[in-house]
């Protein structure tokens, strides 16, 4: 699988606390990589970091990504053959509150990861996860690329166009250089969903949350599509960026979207019927309330245009909606209903449950 490119490789996670970088952190240990992890702290309670148990696993140094001298000594200690960085503050609804920390932690904090990495100058191969709230969003009909404007009027878009700027200079000003020993690109990716996540004021977590103690939940805007895909879907195109990336220097510097087609563009109550059918509620009628919209700017349509990583990188996503509502139920239902369950070995079997369909499916990156 991604041809053997992380085992026995040294690969720091920044963020490996939180959802997506957890679920990376058990890919990774799958793939025989020796994981190292840049957080500062779990960031929700529960939290998949301590479900999994993934202290046990890895190497892990408890900084924030805003602490320059803190991440400038883990790379210069470790030498990272690859790192995936995906320290951020995540939420929008966070970024209305806390604009100056959230613009700190997604800019500088990236930032920070580029300066550490100019500095020891080792060779590395870089993958900077940034969002699909990176495009400045008119909410037209079709999907955004890679070259389309960057920015937005809310402190989350914003904060992660600022970080795609900080990435591009970086790339232009040292790792773009014939004399580089650094590679490196920035991916956006649609919204992730799967099992583990329980971030606040996100449609997924907050529906587990209150259906796992027997409580109603509240929904906003249930028309507003997103580019939804589970989040083995986008983890498996940045590994298979990564592996890609590792041998073929004309990829430097690029940015890749990685979302499902456009006919998978669903809508949140799409999403959300397909949770309600695989939950079991014991004979009773989900508990859902639908409320009226919030009062910040949030979009309502947003779609990813993905041909670049489909035609360059032959990646696509596999699973149907129906499936993606499966695997994701079932962690939640297997943490919720049973106390005895080892979901760090779920977590690996859903891996390799994914895997053994994307080899079925004709993925590029499965040899």
């Amino acid at each position: 699988m991604f041809k053997n490119a992380y085992h026995g490789k040294k690969v720091l996670v920044t963020g490996n606390t939180g959802f997506k970088g957890s679920w990376l952190t058990v890919w990774l240990l799958n793939l025989g990589a020796q994981v190292y992890g840049l957080s500062n702290g779990a960031p929700s309670e529960p939290s998949m970091f301590e479900a999994l148990k993934l202290r046990e696993h890895i190497t892990y140094f408890e900084y924030d990504v805003n602490n320059l001298k803190a991440v400038v000594d883990v790379v210069a200690s470790v030498q990272p053959d690859f790192i995936f960085h995906l320290a951020a503050q995540p939420i929008v609804r966070t970024s209305y509150i806390d604009p100056v920390n959230t613009l700190a932690t997604n800019i500088m904090g990236t930032a920070h990861v580029l300066e550490a990495v100019r500095l020891s100058n080792h060779p590395c191969t870089l993958i900077m996860i940034t969002s699909d709230k990176a495009y400045d969003n008119v909410e037209w009909v079709w999907g955004y690329r890679e070259t389309d404007r960057l920015g937005g009027k809310d402190p989350y878009s914003a904060s992660k166009g600022g970080a795609e700027l900080v990435i591009k200079t970086y790339y232009h000003s040292y790792f773009k250089l014939p004399e580089s020993k650094v590679r490196l690109v920035s991916v956006r990716a649609g919204n992730v969903v799967g099992g583990g996540d329980w971030a606040a004021n996100r449609l997924i977590p907050d529906c587990f949350r209150q259906w796992g103690i027997g409580e109603t939940v509240e929904i906003r805007e249930p028309e507003a599509t997103r580019p939804w895909q589970h989040v083995m879907e986008a983890l498996g195109g940045y590994l298979h960026l990564g592996q890609q990336l590792s041998v073929r220097p004309e990829l430097n510097g690029e940015a890749y979207n990685f979302g499902p087609m456009g006919e998978k563009n669903y809508t949140v109550r799409d999403v959300l019927e397909e949770l309600r059918r695989n939950w079991n509620f014991e004979g009773q009628e989900a508990p859902v309330r639908y409320v009226e919209k919030l009062g910040f700017h949030e979009a309502g349509l947003l779609k990813l245009n993905c041909d670049k990583a489909m035609f360059d990188l032959k990646w696509h996503t596999i699973l149907t909606l129906e499936e993606l509502g499966c695997l994701t139920t079932n962690w939640y239902f297997q943490y919720y209903r049973d106390a005895k369950a080892d979901m760090f070995q779920l977590t690996r079997d859903q891996l390799e449950e994914y895997a053994q369909l994307a080899a079925e499916r004709g993925c590029a990156w499965v040899s």
